[in-house]
């Protein structure tokens, strides 16, 4: 399907939805009037839009008996669904619960509100990462700082610690990485020495001194998330997906981040060998960066094949991730048109993006 659209402008409209367009040779994600975005040919880039809660759904929660079990359920089925098929059509569903959620903890009270407010500060953490991930930052930036909010609020510095954290990944995924450091260093107070949480903190450290320049200090803060891995006992929830080879992708990322393209590529390679096929969404986010990689090492036709695949998985999950690396590769691959699959790739890639006139 061609996405390409002719309209005069992005124009002004009440109804918008943030997708990915190419402006001045860049892949932006911007607001679009959702008719516009209907009418290009990728109509499942106009999901988003979060219905408004009504007065009977008010009512039918009001006499709900026990929620907790139920929306902490809803909560993994939107985390395993997104997981499949990345957040775009999960947000709108997560931000409908979220409403409805408030409106049950604001009739709660005693533990029942406390426990209730604990769960909706995990949906507004969630949620902010999913917005994060379709490109919508102002929202990402919204759902995270109410989060953080909240935490204090319940007291519960375990979760304070690992929004924290969420904040410094939010804030070097954004162009801050200053900031993320920072922040970083707050989550790393705030956590709980010997945790995973400090390991969590450390890593955002890494990334933000990687992103700074600061090849050394990145390499350090590794090695010491590695040492303090090494020593963390279990925090349930927090951290449990935390092992070597999910430091060692990171690393990857940071890598690619200093210009070390060959070792970079050789990590997310890695990476990609052993991820679960349940995580489609991520699969796009390590092929994309493999792909820039190893364009970063000059192998242009395995990255504009790699690049390819990530193609696809960003047209069906509308990840900002995987389009943001999708962008810096076709931009590196530019100059290399006439090499094999180059032109395909970046073809392929201009099919799914806006093109406003």
């Amino acid at each position: 399907m061609n996405a390409v659209v002719r309209a005069g402008s992005l124009g002004d409209d009440t109804d918008t939805v943030v997708v990915p367009a190419r402006i001045h040779g860049r892949i932006l994600f911007v607001p679009v009037p959702r008719r516009v975005v209907l009418a290009s040919g990728i109509a499942g880039l106009a999901a988003t839009a979060m219905p408004a809660a009504t007065p009977a759904a008010a009512t039918e929660l009001a006499d709900m008996g026990s929620p907790f079990e139920h929306f902490a359920q809803l909560r993994r089925v939107m985390i395993q669904t997104d997981n499949l098929i990345g957040p775009r059509h999960v947000l709108p569903a997560l931000q409908q619960h979220l409403v409805s959620l408030a409106i049950r903890r604001r009739s709660a009270r005693g533990t029942d509100a406390i426990e209730l407010l604990a769960l909706e500060t995990r949906y507004e953490e969630l949620a902010g990462w999913f917005a994060q991930d379709i490109g919508d930052e102002r929202s990402a930036h919204g759902h995270t700082a109410k989060a953080l909010d909240a935490s204090h609020i319940t007291g519960d510095t375990d979760l304070t610690a690992y929004i924290l954290g969420r904040k410094a990944q939010l804030a070097v995924d954004t162009g801050h990485p200053v900031d993320a450091l920072g922040l970083a260093a707050a989550a790393r107070r705030t956590a709980r020495p010997g945790s995973r949480l400090e390991v969590i903190a450390v890593l955002h450290e890494a990334h933000a001194r990687a992103v700074l320049g600061e090849g050394g200090e990145a390499h350090r803060a590794y090695e010491t998330a590695l040492a303090l891995l090494g020593r963390a006992g279990s925090d349930g929830v927090w951290g449990s997906w935390l092992d070597a080879a999910y430091i060692s992708t990171a690393r990857a990322r940071s890598l690619a981040a200093l210009g070390e393209y060959a070792q970079a590529a050789a990590g997310f390679d890695s990476a990609l060998a052993v991820l679960p096929s349940a995580y489609r969404r991520d699969r796009g986010v390590y092929l994309a960066r493999a792909a820039r990689a190893h364009a970063g090492t000059g192998n242009v036709t395995l990255a504009a094949r790699i690049g390819g695949q990530a193609v696809g998985i960003a047209a069906e999950t509308g990840s900002a991730r995987i389009f943001g690396q999708l962008d810096r590769l076709d931009q590196a691959l530019a100059p290399a048109t006439g090499e094999d699959g180059v032109a395909e790739f970046r073809a392929s890639l201009d099919r799914i993006v806006l093109h406003p006139a």
